[in-house]
């Protein structure tokens, strides 16, 4: 493949991922982590269970079956190397929710570090690293 169609295949995971917690799809998530590790606050999650488990813990769900949010991921920087199969991506996150009685704010903001393998001719994260540095109001999003 080519570093070009290959950063467009690992831009777009990062992407799916974003989508995919905010249409509250945490067994798609759980997919993106199969084969995976995902570090957050608590202690690392392998695996598609796992990481599925670990998010219908965590965050809030509503009556549309979503959490109401919407994940910005901006400042993204990918590093392919072809030789071995594999690739790092450091982002920006921002979280934004919204609800009826919440307006809509920024309710944290933080990084991204990822690792990806090329596995069977296609990307799959190993691991992301999420570092949130701002939080605001995180109660209608997280459970305590």
């Amino acid at each position: 493949m080519s570093t070009t169609v290959d950063t467009a295949a690992i831009t777009n995971l990062i992407a799916e991922y974003a989508e995919l917690v905010d249409t509250g799809d945490f067994v798609g998530v759980g997919e993106l982590f199969a084969d995976g590790v995902f570090i957050g606050s608590g202690a690392p999650v392998h695996g598609r269970e796992a990481v599925e488990k670990m998010l219908r813990d965590t965050v809030i769900l509503y009556e549309d079956g979503t959490p109401r949010t919407h994940h910005a991921t901006t400042n993204l920087a990918v590093d392919i190397d072809e030789e071995t199969g594999t690739a790092a991506a450091r982002s920006y996150v921002t979280v934004f929710q919204a609800l009826p009685d919440f307006p809509l704010q920024s309710v944290a903001a933080g990084r991204y570090t990822d690792r990806f393998e090329r596995r069977d001719g296609r990307w799959r994260f190993v691991e992301r690293h999420v570092r949130i540095h701002l939080v605001g109001d995180v109660s209608r999003h997280l459970r305590a």
